[in-house]
């Protein structure tokens, strides 16, 4: 008999605490086959359930799990419009469990279905954060106890709402004060940090392009690893601009929803790090087309990787992590025991990397009893982020 979909299930879990987690259960006609994939979108994660129960399911049950080029090119191309974060986040949750059950078919674990390991493990970035300059090499101290080479530092700006720290004001945001400040923490952190430790900052998209110019030129001294996110998307036609003025390395992407919004960014070479949300772009599939095209470019990866990515995803994360020659870095996320408790075969840290198991598939698992003791809080605006805004009463980016 052919094996066949015969069912797609969503499974909602919030192990993390404030994250709405959403993992895809495709269930076949072999009995105890099935695969498991990341679909999380905190912000719209009721609108990705829709998605995933309403249309994907009834759109896919009965058909072959392993024709996955197939079923990815026809559930894209099912609706007019297409290639949006709902719609690209509901493919990935089932575009991952079909990779998930083609290993479990061929009794390898994913990376070697890409072709085996290129390295034993992915190297990992944490996350170092304050409200002072102390706190934040305090924190980068931790992480290099840890065996972490790479440290993301973010400090807060007194006064104001700062990405990656949870110090500052009460939701509103002013570029200028941001853009003194950090180069002076990476001057205190060079001046009180080993030398070899690599540091990288996130923008965040946050300040003027032309502030985002300055503030990378201010950096380029302190020798980063990468600046990430100097635009928005749409400002992308600033990357010659400020490729012309600064040799600093920068990691650019985890906004974008279509790969093609890569391509002018690898080909001309404006770029360093690929910083993909691989449930936003539709899932496995696409991003192994996307690390093989920027390869050709010598652009690196770096995974998106943050607690808003289910134990499934950074799953996924790390079989490409393995499997791929232009591997750059890779986000962490340390997982809380109730995470791991719900995920059984979650990728351990060891050291400052992550490892894999040689279970086959993704090599993890959801158990579904565990999950449901931990139901997605109630919140306000459903996941959505309250306005942040600048201190005249203008509507900021996040």
């Amino acid at each position: 008999m052919a094996l066949t979909i015969t069912n797609i299930r969503v499974i909602k879990t919030a192990p993390q605490g404030n994250q709405q987690l959403i993992v895809v259960k495709v269930e076949t006609s072999d009995p105890g086959l099935y695969g498991v994939g990341c679909a999380t979108f905190t912000q719209r994660a009721a609108a990705v359930v829709t998605a995933i129960e309403e249309f994907l399911r009834p759109f896919l049950v009965g058909w072959d799990p392993q024709r996955i080029e197939d079923i990815y090119q026809a559930a894209l191309t099912s609706s007019y419009w297409h290639s949006g974060p709902v719609l690209n986040n509901a493919l990935s949750g089932v575009d991952e469990a079909l990779w998930d059950i083609k290993g479990k078919l061929a009794n390898l674990p994913l990376y070697q279905l890409f072709g085996g390991k290129s390295r034993e493990a992915a190297d990992l970035y944490g996350h170092a954060s304050g409200e002072t300059f102390e706190a934040v090499a305090e924190s980068a101290r931790w992480l290099l106890d840890q065996g972490f080479r790479h440290v993301r530092a973010q400090v807060a700006v007194p006064g104001y709402a700062t990405y990656g720290s949870r110090g500052g004001g009460d939701r509103v945001w002013e570029p200028a004060p941001y853009c003194r400040v950090v180069p002076r923490l990476f001057e205190y952190l060079r001046t009180h940090l080993p030398e070899e430790l690599e540091l990288l900052h996130d923008i965040h998209q946050r300040i003027p392009p032309i502030s985002a110019i300055g503030l990378a030129k201010d950096l380029e001294q302190f020798k980063l690893f990468f600046l990430e996110d100097p635009f928005a998307p749409e400002d992308n036609d600033y990357f010659p601009m400020l490729r012309a003025q600064s040799a600093i390395p920068i990691a650019m992407g985890e906004l974008f929803v279509n790969p093609h919004e890569y391509v002018p960014l690898v080909r001309d070479r404006l770029i360093d790090f690929m910083r993909v949300h691989i449930s936003d772009i539709g899932g496995l599939s696409v991003a192994r087309k996307l690390a093989a095209y920027c390869e050709f470019f010598g652009v690196r990866t770096a995974w998106h990787g943050p607690a808003d990515v289910s134990p499934v995803g950074h799953a996924a994360n790390l079989h490409l992590d393995l499997a791929v020659h232009n591997f750059g870095i890779q986000e962490c996320t340390i997982f809380n025991d109730a995470n791991r408790e719900v995920f059984p075969g979650t990728p351990e840290i060891r050291d400052g990397y992550l490892w894999a198991n040689d279970r086959p598939g993704l090599g993890i698992d959801v158990d579904e009893a565990k999950a449901g003791r931990y139901p997605w809080p109630d919140q306000p605006l459903r996941g959505g982020w309250a306005p942040l805004r600048r201190a005249d009463g203008t509507i900021s980016r996040q």
